[in-house]
């Protein structure tokens, strides 16, 4: 009779389907966030602090890997030890989704349709961003 090896047998356990679901939402959620960075209209903050989530009950390898990131760990180990934001993070983002967001709505956008969807995303993402609470260090 033959047994399968140690390898083998790893590679043939599998997750459940709802760890990988999370796994995977992180890491597009990761990518959202990246595009955030570069997007106005994308909010990075509520996406990273979403992928936290989602790594923290499916990867600790990436979970890990998030919070030594040195631009964003300090502020996901906030957000997990004491569900708050820096205030120069509220600032940044709030000052960011108004100036460059206002000239993507006015400026740059030429459809109608387009700047009013924007304007709209643009006006969730502050309120997101104003309803988080601010870390008294």
């Amino acid at each position: 009779m033959r047994t399968a090896s140690p390898q083998t047998q790893k590679s043939s356990e599998q997750k459940p389907p709802h760890i990988l679901l999370q796994k995977y939402l992180g890491i597009f959620l990761v990518g959202l966030a990246a595009l955030g960075v570069l997007l106005p209209v994308l909010p990075t903050t509520p996406f990273l602090l979403l992928a936290a989530r989602c790594f923290s009950k499916s990867s600790n390898r990436w979970h890990d890997w998030l919070m030594r990131n040195k631009t964003f760990g300090s502020l996901i180990r906030n957000w997990e030890e004491r569900q708050c934001i820096s205030r120069r993070t509220k600032l940044v983002a709030t000052s960011s989704v108004c100036l460059v967001g206002t000239y993507t709505v006015v400026f740059a956008l030429v459809n109608t349709y387009a700047q009013v969807a924007t304007a709209a995303l643009l006006i969730y993402a502050l309120v997101f961003i104003c309803r988080l609470s601010v870390c008294e260090d």
